[in-house]
């Protein structure tokens, strides 16, 4: 593992230095094996020549020289073959350094062109490479350059339109966004204005309706009631509940509505007292039956009004002619219910009949905005609200928590 480790990052300049070492030391290797197995036959020629000369010969100064010739033989052989191997060795080292430089420099040219291809739009130059399996390489290289630059160009396009694009968005953006702060600043000056004229009408408004109401109770006090006086009274006192509406929307952002013990009998009674006029005036008529206990809850009188109030007056409004509105209080568990239940015509959708501007029968007078008050009471102060409707009467309920629970 760690000599291919060793050679995954080695260069090609390295690998030549490595392969001429490698080739030079078998070259000594093979000259020093021949030159000692020539070394052997020299010596064992010496023996024989010594036999020769004590049992054949008896010249031994034809021996001597026969031993010289051999031993100048033997030193010509070693260095004609020492000198053939360097020979060889020089070829080969001239040869594999001569194709290296043509393979180096073909390798630097690749290496040169994808260097500045990232800047320059340049092609390789088949004939400035050697070897043809390079040649064979630019072409592919070339064409993929080319491929590059024309995607390159395509995106720098791109690029120009998209940015010319931006631009435009950014500008109508910016326009928006400037029609957008007009407008804001438009609408927040429109609705300072529409509280500030709510506000000072609501104010306006209390005194007029104040002394009509006072007027009526004082003219009754010395003249009986007539049907035109008593319809100047409900015409009142249902403007008068408006007026409460509204002074409740006006105020209730800028308050804080205290909350307090209230006996929920009388309370419940002196409002069924004050509208009492109003449902006379249209045929109709409440039956309220006090429970024997007393039932105290822990509420806002403001709030706990504008609840009675607009249901009280929604039952007036909805209620079928000559009919009765039950009105019933009663204490269930841990809470009081209170229930207004009327004959009248089936609310189709009993989930919006809360919703701001919502009204099943489009020629009743009004906005739709007393029980939209309501729920959104009774959610501020978790009083649950339940709404049934079928063909034998409409029925509101309200659960209000008993004091201590």
């Amino acid at each position: 593992m760690k000599i291919k480790a060793l050679f995954q990052n080695i260069s090609i300049k390295q690998a030549d230095v490595i392969t001429i070492l490698v080739v030079f030391f078998f070259t000594l290797v093979f000259v020093g094996l021949l030159v000692e197995e020539m070394y052997k036959e020299y010596e064992r020629a010496l023996e024989q020549s010594y036999v020769v000369k004590n049992h054949l010969i008896p010249d031994s100064t034809i021996l001597e020289q026969n031993q010289k010739k051999l031993k100048a033989l033997l030193i010509k052989t070693v260095l004609a073959i020492v000198t053939l191997s360097f020979i060889i060795f020089a070829i080969f080292l001239g040869l594999n350094t001569l194709f290296n430089k043509l393979l180096q420099r073909d390798t630097q040219t690749f290496l040169d062109a994808f260097k500045t291809a990232i800047d320059k739009e340049e092609e390789i130059n088949k004939n400035s490479i050697f070897f043809q399996d390079f040649k064979m390489m630019v072409g592919y290289a070339n064409e993929m350059v080319s491929k590059i630059n024309e995607q390159k160009k395509s995106l720098k396009e791109l690029n120009l339109g998209l940015e010319e694009r931006v631009k435009k968005k950014t500008a109508a953006l910016l326009d928006i966004n400037k029609n957008l702060e007009e407008q804001k600043t438009f609408s927040q000056d429109l609705l300072k204005s529409q509280k500030e004229f709510l506000r000072y009408t609501v104010h306006e408004t209390n005194t007029p309706l104040s002394v009509i109401l006072t007027s009526i109770e004082l003219y009754l006090m010395k003249n009986p009631k007539d049907r035109q006086l008593s319809k100047i009274e409900a015409a009142a006192k249902n403007i008068f509940n408006i007026y409460d509406d509204l002074s409740y929307l006006v105020k209730k952002d800028h308050i804080e509505y205290k909350k307090g013990v209230i006996n929920l009998n009388n309370f419940l009674s002196s409002r069924i007292d004050f509208f009492r006029e109003v449902a006379e005036f249209s045929l109709i008529t409440f039956s309220y039956n006090s429970p024997k206990d007393e039932l105290y809850v822990n509420f806002n009188e403001t709030k706990l009004q504008r609840v009675i109030d607009n249901t009280l007056t929604n039952a007036i409004k909805y209620t079928l002619p000559n009919e009765s509105v039950e009105v019933a209080l009663k204490q269930v568990g841990s809470y009081v219910e209170f229930m207004v239940s009327s004959k009248s015509k089936i609310i189709q959708d009993t989930n919006r009949v809360f919703d701001a501007y919502y009204r099943e029968e489009k020629g009743t007078e009004g906005f739709g905005l007393g029980l939209r008050l309501v729920k959104s009471i009774c959610d501020e102060e978790g009083v649950e609200v339940s709404v049934l409707s079928d063909e034998t009467s409409t029925t509101f309920r309200y659960k209000f928590k008993v004091i201590g629970d």
